[in-house]
């Protein structure tokens, strides 16, 4: 069962890539916000690294509609359109970063401001627009979902290195033994999750296929939410990382092309729709055994796909 952002907000159901794809687009963005150069206050690269950097995510996004093309594999075009997928957007978001250069410290006002303005364009109209069948000829139209919703990621991106500089890199912050906030971790998770409440009750449903405020906010509440519980790893004896936390944290984008892969075969070979809880179970226990075992091997032989 999945959270899902459709047309009347959260929905039950779907396949087994739904949750993965609902939550998992958006901590993605989020993730790399929070220790990215920008939120470390690393000088940021230049419009040709930038172009550079993100060959490897255009290159995946062609050969993703290339793969699911060949193999008739079903796409469902209201999540990001015809010709898009997240790779595209990925690449979007790193290009208007290095276009817009602006300083950590400000760069969550900037983001809020994006991300009210999205939403209030969402709200008289261009929702509607989003969420209808309605397409035309032009290249834009026929990937209106990817593209529009890039003004959300992007404002996520910006939301996400603001509070990653304050949290972990601000050195102006002086924390006793350099101690993680843990408080302010767990208080910003809360204050997520009421604004999801709010936002969805009041404003409008939650929905990924807009990359709406309250996606936004469900997304910042769910890593927040994480990071909090990650938090209490301080009060535990054993100090050092697990080996699959390194492992993970050493190829990162290798294990996320792992899964996506796995999750494609899965949809391939399963009925999702028709699986019964058992069978679901069953499918996910290998599917993360797959995921962790392969990953462990990368990183036990040395193995790290990077590419900048």
């Amino acid at each position: 069962m999945a959270w899902r952002g459709g047309r009347g907000g959260i929905t039950l159901g779907g396949s087994c890539k739904d949750f993965r794809m609902d939550l998992g687009v958006g901590s993605f963005v989020v993730a790399n916000a929070l220790v990215s150069r920008q939120a470390r206050n690393i000088t940021s690269m230049s419009f040709k690294d930038t172009l550079s950097s993100i060959s490897p995510l255009v290159f995946l996004g062609f050969a993703r509609i290339i793969s699911t093309w060949g193999v008739d594999y079903q796409v469902h075009v209201g999540e990001y359109g015809v010709h898009w997928n997240f790779f595209f957007t990925l690449a979007a978001v790193s290009i208007l970063t290095s276009i817009v250069r602006i300083h950590p410290m400000h760069c969550g006002l900037v983001g809020l401001l994006i991300l009210a303005g999205y939403q209030i364009w969402l709200s008289s109209g261009l929702n509607e627009y989003l969420i209808s069948d309605q397409r035309s000829v032009d290249i834009i139209s026929q990937n209106k979902e990817g593209v529009y919703s890039i003004l959300g990621y992007w404002s996520m991106f910006l939301i996400g290195v603001s509070l990653g500089y304050y949290l972990f890199s601000d050195s102006s912050l002086k924390r006793k033994n350099n101690k993680t906030p843990v408080v302010e971790i767990w208080v910003l998770a809360a204050c997520f999750w009421i604004l999801v409440i709010m936002f969805d009750t009041y404003i409008e449903r939650v929905s990924r296929r807009m990359c709406n405020f309250s996606y936004a906010m469900l997304v910042f509440g769910q890593n927040f939410q994480v990071l909090s519980i990650l938090t209490l790893a301080v009060f535990a004896p054993y100090k050092k990382n697990l080996v699959l936390e390194d492992a993970f944290n050493q190829n990162m984008l290798g294990s996320f092309l792992l899964a996506n892969i796995l999750t494609d075969l899965v949809n391939l070979s399963v009925n999702t729709l028709s699986a019964s809880s058992l069978t679901a179970l069953a499918i996910l226990s290998a599917y993360a055994f797959t995921l962790c075992m392969v990953t462990g091997l990368t990183h036990f032989c040395g193995v790290r796909i990077k590419f900048w």
